[in-house]
Formats: structure tokens, C-alpha cells, sequence
């Protein structure tokens, strides 16, 4: 968990900063308001705030104000307002302006570590259900409502930096097979050891969804067709070269897999590049299966790999 202290007194700052050090936590202190409005709006911003009410710049109460208009990718901040102000109307207005706690100067060690306890599981509750709602329950992969947002976000950041994004759509062979010979319980073990397999093999800002009962979306931003193909085969490879084993017997996996890219001066919407992924699949299921075959826009047909 990143903590932000946000306090311009220097007895105040080196006070809790020696608590939280001793606690063993990660954060980070800075003395005004806007400066911790900066930091808030970075990459891997803090998501607990400590702050004091009255600071230069923007006060406290206007920062937790701002800090609640953040969050449209569906995190959480958690405020808790440290001040010398204990009238209940004070409370009242700091829990109006979007604080989640309040705590009085001079701050007690243990009331400190017990808002932030309170912080930290309200914190986990909703990362546990922001992963609920937009990932798969079975293979924990992005769910479909979530790989298509995120396939209509890859399109549009195409198109605005110039650059391609290459679309895989990957089937398992005779699915219906294993769970008509083993059962659904052998077939759900599957489908979580394939996701698994394929996961391992992208790039951490890749983004890999359950879009089918047994098929995959798989987006990989910044690619061109050649690097995707290829990285389409190690993901075949990766499924079919060992068995998957489950408590109902081994069971061998194969994938069909369709590849196509989207440059940045082409229209498609995400129907149309996924009608493209989905007539590469479906060359590469008649050729036999287990193979990888790629749309080329520029043909506007397909082609082996």
C-alpha cells in the first residue's frame, strides 16, 4: 500500500513519518497541496492519503474534493484528514468534501495505526472487487465486456499515436471433446491451465481475455504483424507441447490461432478487426487446426504461417 503525507509543519511531518517508518510502510511526504495533487494524478499514485487541513497551495479540504473526482479507472483513495480542528461541524465538513476518516492533532500512534488498518482492508475489499467485475471467474483473465473495452482503448490509442496494435484470437481444439469424454470439472482445469500458459508468455501490458467459452482475445499493443505472429506461435507452443494434466488423466491440448493488425491509418471498428481475426481462425480450424494463420489487411485475405 503507497501512502501520501501531506503536512507542512516539520515537527508534525517528522512525527508520523517516524511512525510510518517504524511500521515498515512505503510513503512519501510533501509539504503543500498541489504538489500532492501532482503526485495523485501519476502512474502508481498513492492510495492512502494522510493529509493536513490547512497547507499552501490548495487546503485539505479542496484536495480531497479533487482527489474525489479521480478514480474513472476504478480505483480508490483513502483519506483520512489530520487536524487540530475538532468541532463537529469541522468533521462534518471534511467528511462533505470527501474525506473517509478524520483524526486530531497531536495524532496518537495507535488511533493512527488503526485508521490505516481500516484503510488498508476497505482498500483490498475494493481491488478484490474491481478484479471480481471485470475478470473472468474461471481462468482469471479479463472477462469479455472488459477485452473488448480494452481492444476499443488499443484502437483509439492506434490511431492517436501512429503506431499498430496486433489482435490474436485463439480457439481450443475439440473442446466439446474433452468435456464430453472427462467432464466439465476436467474441462474447467483445462481452461485454467491453457489461460495460465498463454498468460506467462505476454508482456505485462498486454492484454489477455476469456472472450468465448473456450476462446481467447489477446491485444498486444505497439506490435506489428511479423512480431505477432510470432508471438502467437509461442503461445500455441506453449499450450501444445505438454499435456495438461488433471485429476481425470492427461489430456493434450492443442490451439487454433487467427492473427491480425491494425494501423494506425486504417477505420476499422472493433467489429471489423475482429471479423478479421475471427476469418484468420477460421482458415487456420479448416487447415487442420493446431497452426497460426494472419490476416493481412492490405491483401484483405488470409495467409499461413
Amino acid at each position: 500500500m503507497r501512502i501520501l503525507l501531506v503536512e507542512d509543519s516539520a515537527i508534525d511531518s517528522y512525527q508520523v513519518s517516524r511512525h510510518l517508518s517504524d511500521w515498515g510502510l512505503e510513503f512519501r511526504v510533501v509539504g503543500n497541496g498541489l504538489e500532492a495533487w501532482k503526485l495523485l494524478q501519476e502512474p502508481e499514485a498513492p492510495e492512502l492519503v494522510l493529509t493536513d487541513w490547512m497547507l499552501p497551495g490548495i487546503d485539505g479540504i479542496e484536495l480531497c474534493r479533487r482527489i474525489r473526482t479521480l478514480g474513472s479507472d476504478g480505483g480508490y483513495v483513502y483519506t483520512v484528514m489530520l487536524t487540530a480542528k475538532d468541532r463537529k461541524q469541522d468533521l462534518l465538513a471534511a467528511m462533505e468534501a470527501g474525506a473517509d476518516d478524520y483524526l486530531a492533532k497531536p495524532v496518537d500512534p495507535s488511533e493512527l495505526k488503526a485508521r490505516i488498518l481500516v484503510g488498508k482492508r476497505i482498500l483490498e475489499l475494493q481491488q478484490s472487487l474491481r478484479f471480481a467485475a471485470s475478470h473472468d471467474f474461471l481462468t482469471k483473465l479479463l472477462n469479455r465486456g472488459e477485452i473488448l473495452a480494452g481492444l476499443k482503448r488499443e484502437l483509439a490509442r492506434s490511431r492517436r499515436t501512429d503506431q499498430s496494435v496486433a489482435i490474436i484470437l485463439a480457439d481450443i481444439d475439440h473442446f466439446k471433446h474433452v468435456n464430453d469424454s472427462l467432464g466439465h470439472v476436467a474441462g474447467d482445469e483445462a481452461l485454467r491451465e491453457v489461460s495460465g500458459r498463454m498468460k506467462s508468455n505476454l508482456r505485462p501490458y498486454d492484454l489477455a481475455g476469456r472472450y468465448g467459452g473456450e476462446e481467447f482475445l489477446i491485444i498486444l499493443p505497439t506490435c506489428n504483424l511479423t512480431p505477432a505472429t510470432h508471438r502467437a506461435e509461442q503461445l500455441r507452443l506453449s499450450v501444445s507441447q505438454d499435456p495438461v494434466l488433471t485429476q481425470f488423466g492427461s489430456i493434450p491440448i492443442t490451439l487454433s490461432i487467427g492473427v491480425t493488425v491494425h494501423n494506425s491509418d486504417a477505420e476499422l471498428t472493433v467489429e471489423g478487426i475482429l471479423q478479421q481475426a475471427d476469418q484468420a481462425l477460421y482458415r487456420a480450424k479448416a487447415r487442420g487446426r493446431n497452426c497460426v494463420q494472419t490476416f493481412d489487411p492490405a491483401a484483405g485475405a488470409c495467409a499461413g504461417s
